[in-house]
């Protein structure tokens, strides 16, 4: 069906004025790797003409064919009014300058862990290249399992998720940067279908959302598989598993690094007898934190 605007437009310009007007006035949510209308609709343009994503000033008074018109006025129309994450309509997501297949399997990729990762947790690992084994629960796409890989070089890396379908979108993103022979995926919950082993690092990206927070999510991330975001309650079920077995897979002088989003208050309420250390990020320190293996109930 031909957009009753088409024939309005002819160049990038004019696709990224109207894009940006169209999100706004549709009262948009973003956070799904970008934070604005801009951004995102400079993205998704740049990505539905096969243009370089950081190019857009040499492109923008390009003419366009009828055609490509059309089809960026689709993906335009259907974010605005379906409310379907970017990362959705363009099966891919970037952390930290690497690329990850996504779909509606798993939740798209956006982990502060992600940034802690880009020193190998220093100062709380001394040596990224003597870590030996990571561990990564709940893991979707596997995206922080593989820049956990590029983070400690020497390092064995097991992910696990309950579900089926994320893991078969993790496997094709070990497969896609080649890490088939250092990245195991384990399907289960949690710990149980491990086998038995000691981990220097266990990092986590839980389902962590309270009941309340999920019943006022904005539209987009409805799209994303409820059982990756509801945590309970105080969203703190799952983590409170996490910590409660934790000890029992660290080294002596590992580290469980767990993200929680805004439930700082829950976490605090649920342990806050334990030492826990909360971690800078681009969010502020109320996002992560991280527990030393001597610190965990045993």
């Amino acid at each position: 069906m031909t957009h009753p605007l088409s024939t309005t437009f002819s160049t990038v310009r004019d696709l990224l004025r109207f894009a940006v007007t169209r999100f706004r006035g549709a009262g948009l949510a973003f956070g799904h790797g970008s934070d604005n209308a801009y951004d995102e609709a400079a993205y998704l343009i740049l990505h539905t003409l096969h243009l370089p994503l950081d190019l857009l000033d040499p492109f923008l008074d390009a003419r366009l064919a009828p055609d490509e018109i059309e089809t960026v006025l689709a993906v335009i129309e259907r974010r605005a009014t379906d409310r379907v994450p970017a990362a959705y309509l363009t099966r891919e997501a970037w952390m930290h300058g690497l690329r990850f297949y996504v779909d509606e399997r798993v939740i798209v990729p956006r982990s502060f862990i992600g940034e802690l990762l880009d020193d190998g947790l220093q100062p709380y690992i001394e040596n990224p290249e003597e870590v030996g084994a990571v561990l990564e629960l709940c893991t979707g796409s596997a995206s922080l399992a593989i820049l956990a890989a590029h983070a400690f070089p020497n390092a064995d890396i097991d992910a696990v998720d309950l579900s089926a379908p994320a893991l078969e979108v993790a496997g094709r993103n070990v497969r896609e940067h080649g890490l088939e022979e250092r990245i195991a995926l384990f399907p289960g919950d949690l710990f149980a279908p491990l086998p038995a082993r000691r981990y220097d690092v266990i990092l986590a990206n839980p389902p962590y959302v309270n009941a309340t927070s999920m019943q006022s999510l904005p539209d987009e991330y409805r799209h994303e598989p409820e059982m990756a975001l509801a945590g309970g309650e105080d969203g703190m079920d799952v983590v409170r598993r996490i910590i409660a077995e934790a000890r029992n897979w660290l080294t002596d002088e590992g580290v469980l690094v767990v993200e929680i989003g805004n439930e700082r208050a829950n976490v605090e309420a649920s342990f806050g007898g334990l030492d826990l250390v909360w971690l800078p990020t681009s969010a502020g320190d109320d996002s992560v934190f991280l527990i030393h293996a001597a610190d965990l109930p045993v």
